[in-house]
């Protein structure tokens, strides 16, 4: 896998974290800023956090992927 979307479950986030290798790109989304600092701060420059809602995010990752098709 070439990236990973870790959405709003924090120990099923940080379990599949811990088995991806370091080159696996990972956004990592939640509410909550501790857990998007705690699931981004893996040791690799290839995560991103996003704070906010993941409905909010997965209504907007939709439009935007659907407008391109």
């Amino acid at each position: 896998a070439g990236a990973c979307l870790m959405l709003s479950s924090m120990l099923h986030s940080i379990a599949t974290g811990n088995l991806l290798p370091a080159s696996v790109r990972t956004v990592c989304v939640d509410i909550n800023p501790a857990v998007v600092t705690k699931l981004a701060d893996r040791g690799s420059f290839q995560a991103i956090g996003i704070v906010t809602d993941v409905g909010l995010f997965l209504e907007q990752l939709a439009n935007e992927l659907c407008a391109e098709a």
